[in-house]
């Protein structure tokens, strides 16, 4: 992969949001390291399309003409791009200024209306509760320093009902010694922020929050781990 994460791909690309609540210095630093690797990252191919398609084709039965959904960690939009048509609207955020530069190009250059792109990040942007259909979080969980903070953000932006959709690069069973040498290439400015979980502590810290597991996929042993998770009535 471009910056050297074996695993850590997504179908539609490299993961691209990482944060840590409160340090605005490391935001900073988030955006410029992922602003480097933006153009590079819009030109990437979809790694494993067959893997992609079943998560568009999954993620769209749960779409309705009126659903309002949110994804965090939107790179340079391309997802949310393909499900516009299927929803009401998308909120699209990310770290990267340079990401979203692109992606409201993609916008424009597609006739797409009803996606609106910001930069922030999931736990601080103003949201009243129960307020999304869906929360895409792609490629992303693995990049947070409190996944379980985020997760749990995301069940209150959710309606009853709702839905967290999520793709996430699951290392600690099969690459758990990438856990220990991460640290160094993040301090050198190489490597991201990077979570290494096993895909039980994940369905574990989902389950937790309250949601309700009801699609788990993973298309071969090393893949990202895709889930759907609703929240209950």
């Amino acid at each position: 992969s471009p910056a050297g994460q074996p695993g850590l791909r997504e179908p539609h690309g490299l993961p691209i949001f990482t944060f840590q609540p409160g340090k605005g210095a490391h935001m900073a630093d988030t955006s410029r390291f992922w602003d480097r690797l933006a153009d590079r990252y819009a030109a990437q191919p979809i790694a494993d399309e067959d893997a992609y398609q079943h998560k568009l084709e999954v993620t769209r039965s749960h779409f309705t003409p009126q659903s309002r959904v949110l994804e965090f960690g939107c790179g340079t939009g391309s997802t949310a791009l393909l499900h516009a048509p299927s929803v009401q609207h998308i909120h699209a955020i990310d770290f990267s200024a340079r990401m979203l530069e692109k992606a409201r190009q993609r916008a424009a250059d597609a006739g797409v209306d009803n996606v609106t792109f910001e930069q922030g990040d999931i736990t601080s942007i103003a949201v009243e509760p129960g307020r999304y259909d869906m929360v895409l979080g792609l490629s992303i969980l693995h990049l947070l320093k409190d996944r379980q903070a985020v997760i749990a953000r995301v069940y209150d932006m959710l309606k009853p009902g709702g839905r967290f959709v999520s793709s996430t690069a699951c290392l600690g069973d099969s690459m758990k010694w990438f856990g220990y040498i991460a640290p160094l290439g993040r301090a050198l400015g190489l490597l991201p922020m990077l979570n290494v979980m096993t895909p039980d502590q994940l369905r574990a810290d989902l389950i937790k929050i309250g949601l309700v597991i009801e699609h788990d996929w993973r298309p071969a042993p090393q893949a990202a781990l895709f889930l759907i998770a609703r929240k209950p009535d």
